[in-house]
């Protein structure tokens, strides 16, 4: 009785283990949204396996940021992961600017960009540039059907 009372145990312990492990890999690999700015992020930060569309060139890298409606985009150029943070290296589409920020991983869903240092995140609005706030809130895009 008590040998299958531990190996149920074990059982369950295991199988704890393995939904965490899963969860922590898909972490970083996600399409992130904010509704206010209209901007989202396509990031996969541990394979680092994304291609930015008419930007083949530069081969598979951590991620970008875009805006809805625009091509232009900021990459991103490289990215370490460090528990529920991220520290971004991004350069714009010219290659003149770049920045430093972190992400950080809130809850399943709410992901936070925080601007370290460099230039300002801004992205093209209506014939303008829209500067981006120091902290954007995103939140993960569910996967469609």
């Amino acid at each position: 009785m008590m040998k299958k009372f531990f190996y149920c145990i074990f059982f369950l312990f295991l199988v704890l283990q393995t939904t965490s492990a899963q969860s922590d890999s898909t972490a970083f690999r996600c399409k992130l949204y904010n509704d206010e700015f209209k901007v989202y992020m396509h990031i996969d930060l541990l394979q680092q396996q994304i291609e930015v569309p008419g930007q083949e060139i530069y081969g598979p890298l951590p991620g970008y940021v875009g805006k809805e409606r625009y091509t232009f985009v900021w990459p991103i150029v490289s990215a370490t992961v460090k528990g529920e943070t991220a520290t971004l290296t991004l350069v714009n589409d010219y290659g003149s600017e770049d920045l430093t920020a972190s992400l950080t991983r809130e809850n399943d869903s709410i992901y936070v960009l925080k601007h370290l240092e460099g230039s300002t995140l801004k992205l093209p609005h209506d014939g303008k540039w829209l500067k981006l706030p120091r902290t954007v809130k995103f939140k993960r895009q569910e996967k469609r059907k």
